[in-house]
């Protein structure tokens, strides 16, 4: 038995954790559902621990293996934020967005080779992905948070803190975009010798990074949640292709270094 035939065992028991977490957060008992919540991120991330060590790579190489980073990430934000801000809905959210891509690695496994093609043999390639990977999930909480808001019966109803939290899951998730963006850059100079030739997957990266500084540009003028609504949700669309909707690209597919 192979670490990925084990994946259905870590993921099944992780969920029951959080999904008891979710429970005892609207229950009111936030240290049982902090304590039941992390248990299940720290054993999920053991599984990409365990993954890491067999493969003898870091599992980061399929959508797959980008999928578990996610995830956890996801497990992980959900958790911070309710730990925070109080919110006994965040880990409910967390858990179902973190139990869909489970279920997606469940039912469409990826061959997860042991062997890692020269370009993706750098110091570059761990940083880079997970920083990513983090970003990609720190602009889903806060898709999922202007959700929220928006279906509040009238923008007059959101406060200032509300706002707040959002604006400061976009700036994070920004900031972390940026820094996975400049690694890329290093990394293509390393690999092609140059910083940016505009492949399609770089052109939805930048893409994508416009749109989220347009929101933060736009967003202190601005304190309408259909507004907020819109602007993060078309960001997040921009980021999906960034992410996954390339590979179906005719436009990239013989033509983009990005896909394998």
């Amino acid at each position: 038995m192979n670490s990925w035939d084990t994946f259905i065992y870590y993921a099944a028991i992780s969920v029951i954790c959080w999904v008891a977490g979710t429970i005892a957060a609207f229950r009111q008992k936030r240290k049982t559902a902090i304590v039941l919540s992390v248990g299940g991120s720290l054993l999920f991330l053991s599984f990409i621990a365990v993954m890491w060590s067999t493969l003898g790579r870091p599992p980061l190489r399929t959508m797959g293996e980008t999928r578990l980073w996610y995830t956890f990430f996801l497990s992980v934000i959900g958790i911070a934020l309710y730990a925070r801000y109080r919110y006994s809905w965040m880990p409910a959210f967390s858990t179902l967005m973190a139990t869909v891509f489970i279920c997606v690695n469940i039912l469409k496994p990826e061959i997860h080779s042991t062997t890692l093609m020269p370009a993706l043999q750098s110091p570059w390639f761990v940083p880079h992905v997970i920083v990513y990977m983090f970003s990609y999930a720190m602009m889903g909480a806060a898709t999922i948070f202007a959700i929220y808001l928006w279906m509040r019966k009238t923008p007059a109803e959101v406060s200032d803190k509300e706002y707040a939290v959002c604006d400061s899951l976009v700036r994070v998730g920004w900031v972390f975009l940026t820094l996975g963006m400049t690694m890329g850059a290093l990394w293509a100079k390393e690999a092609w010798g140059d910083y940016w030739t505009w492949d399609p997957k770089e052109t939805w990266a930048f893409a994508t990074w416009l749109s989220y500084l347009l929101y933060l540009h736009l967003r202190p003028a601005n304190r309408d949640a259909n507004t907020l609504f819109a602007l993060l949700v078309f960001s997040f669309i921009l980021l999906q292709m960034c992410w996954w909707g390339i590979n179906f690209l005719p436009s990239a597919k013989g033509a983009s270094i990005h896909v394998y």
